[in-house]
């Protein structure tokens, strides 16, 4: 028996050899990793991490406020362009397919998977997007009845999708909140001590980690009549009626977004990323988000030191006259630049990043609260000041930066130094946004 028990602890402990080969007892780490070249994203480019000095150049107005900064950032991917209507465009479509399948799936079993290929329970199960929605057939018409304009509504008979209806919801770990000290685990009591703010800003006591996830629901369609409402007396409303909706505009940059839709954006193409690559096999996280302050700065610069504009010079045409940006030039002569309103992106040059618009066309969202002082008290390794502002929050902890200025700003607002805001719960018809991924470490590895 002893002999047994003996021959049985020698089995073990080869098994746990046999598990972990190689090293001679040294400290080796885990082995069979492999290694990770990230491909270079569609329509992004490479920031190279550096250090720069962030802020104002030596043209000011009066009064400001911001200083000038050394501040040092990590390597990260920048869109080269602004989202496109159409690209916008395609996260509209997923939230109206979406929403009609869940829809359906509720009478037609069909629409929902609940077994996988080998026959194994799908918990919970998910909708099938290989299944298409027949629009021929009358239960699938009378099912989808809610999407659309109904009574007082419905204009001139037409029957039109619903566009107040497309929401989307998505969650979040608030890691701000789970870093705070009184908020960490006692690993003496077994229970976490704090509580949390959600997103409608009641105070709950933290149960579990779930405490810090943290749920939106956001509408989804951009808001068309800024172009209307921005501008009193003036005639806009082709531009309200067009802008997002006819293909002569597909290129050109997505506007009437909030704060709130631009970053519901960035998380709806993470999960739609992700959700492909976990298809194939590839389970690193692709995290689309928009950029800090400093971060579009020092993407606008191009590597360039010290310069006004992102092509580097001190001035707004090029030798031969011509005007660099789409902005509004002179005393109000908006189409001597090329556009009177916005234009197609990647119009203009880019810069030394191959980075297009950064001034000019729209200003831009950056995930960064703005406060006049900001530049004070921000570290200076990855510097950015934010917080999620609360409904019943002031006004002045909704103000978000956004840089670049746009096609109705005069020169001094297209510089990459200056800065402003807008309120995170409006649209307006010259903001939009560019997305932002950052690295698999910072180092300079990308597979082409």
């Amino acid at each position: 028996m002893k002999r047994l028990l003996l021959l049985g602890s020698i089995s073990s402990i080869l098994l746990l050899i046999s598990c972990h080969r190689g090293g001679n007892g040294e400290l080796t780490g885990v082995e069979k990793r492999g290694k990770y070249f990230e491909p270079s994203p569609l329509g992004m480019v490479i920031i190279p991490g550096r250090s720069f000095n962030m802020g104002p150049g030596d043209q000011d107005v009066a009064y400001a406020t911001s200083p000038t900064r050394t501040v040092d950032l990590s390597t990260f991917w920048m869109d080269d362009t602004e989202i496109t209507n159409n690209e916008y465009r395609q996260f509209v479509y997923w939230v109206r397919d979406s929403m009609a399948r869940e829809m359906l799936s509720g009478q037609f079993p069909e629409f929902k998977i609940t077994q996988d290929r080998k026959g194994n329970p799908v918990e919970p199960p998910v909708l099938d997007w290989r299944r298409k929605i027949d629009m021929r057939n009358p239960d699938y018409i009378a099912a989808l009845e809610p999407l659309y304009y109904a009574g007082k509504d419905r204009m001139l008979g037409r029957k039109e999708l619903d566009t107040r209806k497309l929401n989307f919801s998505y969650s979040w770990v608030d890691l701000q909140q789970a870093a705070r000290l009184q908020n960490a685990y006692n690993y003496q009591t077994q229970s976490y001590q704090g509580t949390v703010n959600d997103i409608t800003g009641k105070v709950v006591p933290i149960e579990n980690r779930s405490s810090f996830v943290m749920t939106d629901l956001v509408p989804v369609y951009p808001d068309t009549l800024v172009w209307i409402r921005d501008f009193s007396y003036a005639f806009n409303e082709p531009l309200t009626q067009k802008y997002f909706s006819h293909p002569g505009f597909d290129d050109y940059p997505v506007v009437g977004g909030n704060w709130k839709q631009a970053k519901a954006f960035c998380m709806w193409r993470t999960n739609f990323k992700n959700s492909i690559l976990a298809q194939k096999g590839d389970f690193a996280v692709q995290d689309y988000r928009l950029p800090s302050e400093a971060e579009w700065e020092l993407a606008a610069r191009g590597g360039l030191n010290n310069s006004m504009y992102p092509w580097g010079g001190y001035y707004t045409r090029s030798q031969t006259g011509c005007f660099l940006a789409n902005f509004k030039p002179m005393r109000g002569n908006y189409s001597d630049d090329g556009g009177k309103t916005t234009v197609k992106v990647a119009t203009y040059d880019p810069n030394g990043y191959g980075l297009y618009d950064m001034s000019g066309n729209v200003a831009e969202w950056t995930i960064s609260t703005y406060d006049e002082s900001a530049y004070n008290f921000m570290h200076d390794l990855n510097p950015n000041f934010e917080q999620n502002a609360l409904p019943d929050d002031p006004p002045a902890m909704k103000r978000k930066v956004i840089r670049g200025g746009s096609w109705k700003d005069i020169a001094y607002f297209i510089q990459v130094g200056t800065r402003t805001f807008e309120y995170q719960d409006t649209a307006k018809s010259y903001v939009g946004f560019r997305c932002v991924r950052s690295t698999f470490g910072d180092e300079l590895q990308s597979k082409k």
